[in-house]
């Protein structure tokens, strides 16, 4: 194994272990620390899905060196943390704090971060975050119910979570490819910079980035700046040669359901699109899962009621105002808690019921589901969206499953996904 990677939820895992594979390394991911009997012959990277974006700083530091130490003792050779391409996260953390830690556990002097999507409309220009040519705070996830975030300039972000000094590597020296990066790793080393934001605005700008952290043994990032680092790691000799990736991916028989906790504007958009287009659809209330009037089985029930041949969709999906009214009353920790529960206990019942391909919109809510689930493990198969793969398990109930960032997939995501299944 060359690469060992430790993900902050379960769907920027799976999106990570995608654009790995789709560029050429023989990847696996796994839910939490794997069995020490986790089969790795014939794997160049391992991505270690965690739930540790928005725990106690603490935790997350913890949890993180757990999975850094797994898989340093597994062989890997470098190490990759990556977070959400939107960097989301608080003032306490936890992005600063475990970049901070696994920097230590690796006896390391410098890493960068860059949570560039392009493909998915994440960029950065003089250390600002960009989402769909919006700044960051300006931008939906200046309302996220979790991290909101309020402040565009990822340099401050940082420092305000990290007592390690942050740079910037700006644009003028990325468009200049690979060498003028370098040399720029180089300047802020120099400078006293232990962390280093980096400009990127397109995908040719990750693949320098990638040439130019080759030598890195900690990167940080989105999944974007992994576009770049196998076929680095290839023109390095660190392995000898990329594996095409799959193009399509088998899945068990049976009946197929959309389960959408998320209630970013993009999953909204795609319940809209679904609902347009005639699917059954079932809105959950936390309030109604509170007071006991809504329950697993009450779901479970609807969804074996519909009729063969549709694929519905259960969801809490709702606008920033409505969730913060139900959070008023419940409180944040609980109203999430409780919408998840729900549907991890109604993804758990699934399989027998003959539903054996479920696609999940929302970390959170991806990560209870495969909890639940008893998934340790997956494969990973053809892409739908940039960002979203789907995936098939390789432990539990043999079950497609494809895992979505709340923020990922074009409009008519929820229609377009199940062609990608044989």
């Amino acid at each position: 194994m060359l690469l060992g990677c430790i993900a902050d939820d379960l769907t920027g895992a799976t999106d990570l272990s995608l654009m790995l594979s789709r560029e050429g390394l023989r990847t696996v991911q796994s839910t939490g620390l794997p069995e020490d009997d986790l089969d790795l012959s014939g794997v160049d990277a391992l991505v270690i899905a965690l739930k540790s974006r928005t725990i106690p700083a603490a935790d997350a530091v913890a949890q993180s060196l757990a999975a850094a130490d797994w898989l340093l003792a597994h062989g890997a050779r470098r190490l990759f943390f990556k977070y959400c391409s939107t960097f989301d996260s608080t003032d306490e953390g936890n992005i600063g704090p475990v970049a901070e830690a696994l920097l230590k556990r690796l006896g390391a002097d410098f890493t960068i971060a860059c949570p560039a999507f392009p493909a998915t409309g994440r960029s950065i220009y003089q250390g600002h975050l960009f989402v769909n040519g919006v700044p960051l705070d300006e931008s939906s996830m200046r309302d996220h119910p979790l991290t909101p975030m309020r402040d565009s300039d990822l340099r401050r972000v940082l420092q305000r979570q990290t007592e390690l000094p942050v740079g910037l590597v700006a644009y003028a020296d990325v468009d200049a490819g690979a060498d003028a990066i370098a040399r720029a790793f180089a300047r802020e080393k120099a400078a006293g910079k232990r962390i280093a934001i980096v400009d990127a605005l397109q995908d040719a700008h990750l693949r320098e980035i990638g040439k130019a952290l080759v030598d890195l043994e900690l990167v940080t990032g989105g999944s974007g700046i992994a576009i770049g680092m196998p076929a680095a790691y290839r023109d390095a000799g660190l392995i000898d040669a990329l594996t095409p990736p799959a193009t399509s991916i088998a899945a068990p028989n049976g009946r197929g359901a959309i389960l959408a906790g998320s209630c970013s504007a993009a999953t909204r958009g795609q319940v809209e699109r679904a609902q347009e287009a005639g699917l059954p659809t079932l809105r959950i209330d936390p309030l109604e899962i509170a007071s006991g009037k809504l329950t697993p089985e009450t779901v479970i029930d609807w969804l074996a009621a519909q009729p063969a041949g549709t694929t519905p969709l259960v969801y809490s999906s709702d606008d920033p105002d409505s969730v913060r009214a139900v959070q008023e009353k419940l409180g944040r920790d609980k109203a999430g808690a409780l919408v998840e529960d729900l549907l991890a206990a109604v993804a758990a019942a699934l399989p027998e019921k003959g539903f054996t391909r479920l696609l999940v919109a929302g970390g959170e809510t991806s990560g209870a589901v495969v909890n639940a689930l008893g998934v340790k493990a997956l494969s990973i198969g053809p892409e739908i969206d940039p960002g979203v793969p789907w995936t098939r398990s390789r432990s539990g109930p043999d079950v497609a499953l494809a895992l979505k960032s709340g923020n990922f997939g074009a409009p008519d995501f929820f229609l377009k996904a199940w062609s990608s299944l044989q």
